[in-house]
């Protein structure tokens, strides 16, 4: 583990440097990782570890639009490609990928097949940590795991093939074979992780929880959607109002941010523009400081949990999401958007 400062608190986190890729290898040389879901973080893993030099397969159910996308990824049926039963039972790491009401639908079949010795692997700690709703309590005999990629699976395989890597976190439930760790930390630089940082299941989906419905989906939504009604009350084009909002924000802003820091993207701006920024984000975070306590509360208290289980876990629940999904996409401020990409040199 390496000692890194994080704004005057010491965290111990794991590098490429001190795990390397060849140690990776050398560590799950005898392992076949089996994949179960292949939809959001199931191909960005599964395609990264596979090109990493790791003994992969995947299950899915035949004749599923993810069975046919494995299929255009390279995968092949009988090889290394298999139903959802026989991969559980090649494998000796099981990596969990479904959704999480998936998971709770398939857990009475899955777990016949955590023979002692194997390993569960997460990449959310919702299923564990909300056992009492979602009924997935693992066999004491097998190492309980969790890689968590900071980002979608998408980007985790775009950063991959762009030479670069996407942050993750990582934790142990249960260490039934004394490997657990070594184990965990091999995945987590095999699937292509830029640094590991240590959390439990529960701080992680709290924190993910949290994340999703704040800053990074939620929050973001509505502050775009405020800001872009008021431009347009006001009588700016909604070319105008797109720009100021959405466009300079991601295509201009927020690579300063990721690169050097916030303060280094002010420093980079206009005078006027450092001032009305360091006039105003107090008076944002005073405002928006109670919704995330009341946030952060409801995902600790399993309200949050509750719900998404009985939304996601309805038979119409697809028809439902596509429905609030063409809101947004059908929305002025979105159509505005898409016009505006269709702009960019090259539709970037």
């Amino acid at each position: 583990m390496a000692t890194i400062n994080f704004g005057g608190v010491l965290e111990d986190v794991v590098t490429r440097e001190e795990f390397p890729m060849e140690k990776a290898r050398e560590v799950l040389k005898n392992e076949t990782i089996a994949i179960i879901g292949y939809g959001v973080q199931g191909p960005g893993q599964a395609l990264n570890l596979k090109d990493n030099g790791f003994n992969v397969i995947i299950g899915q159910r035949k004749g599923s639009k993810t069975w046919d996308k494995a299929i255009a990824d390279g995968w092949v049926p009988g090889q290394t490609l298999f139903e959802i039963e026989e991969a559980a039972q090649k494998g000796t790491i099981i990596q969990f990928l479904l959704s999480d009401a998936g998971q709770i639908t398939l857990w009475p079949t899955l777990k016949q097949h955590l023979t002692p010795g194997k390993a569960l692997y997460f990449s959310h700690g919702f299923g564990i940590t909300y056992k009492e709703q979602t009924g997935i309590i693992p066999p004491a005999d097998v190492d309980v795991i969790l890689v968590a990629p900071k980002g979608s699976g998408t980007s985790l395989r775009r950063l991959f093939l762009a030479g670069q890597g996407l942050n993750s976190s990582f934790a142990i439930f249960q260490d039934a074979t004394g490997k657990a760790r070594d184990r965990v930390v091999a995945l987590g630089i095999g699937v292509g992780s830029g640094y590991l940082f240590q959390t439990d299941f529960k701080k992680e989906v709290f924190s993910d929880l949290t994340g999703e419905r704040g800053t990074l989906m939620g929050c973001i939504q509505g502050i775009f959607a405020a800001q872009y009604e008021v431009l347009r009350k006001n009588g700016h084009s909604p070319s105008e109002a797109f720009n100021e909002t959405v466009e300079e924000l991601t295509q201009s802003l927020m690579p300063l941010v990721a690169e050097n820091g916030m303060d280094w993207m002010y420093a980079n701006c206009s005078t006027t523009a450092q001032r009305g920024a360091l006039d105003w984000w107090k008076k944002f975070k005073a405002a928006t400081q109670p919704v995330f306590e009341e946030l952060y509360a409801s995902v600790a208290a399993g309200k949050e949990a509750e719900r998404s289980i009985a939304s996601n876990s309805q038979a119409d629940y697809r028809e439902k999401l596509n429905e609030e999904l063409k809101e947004l996409r059908e929305s002025e401020m979105w159509q505005a958007g898409a016009a505006v990409r269709k702009l960019r040199p090259n539709n970037a």
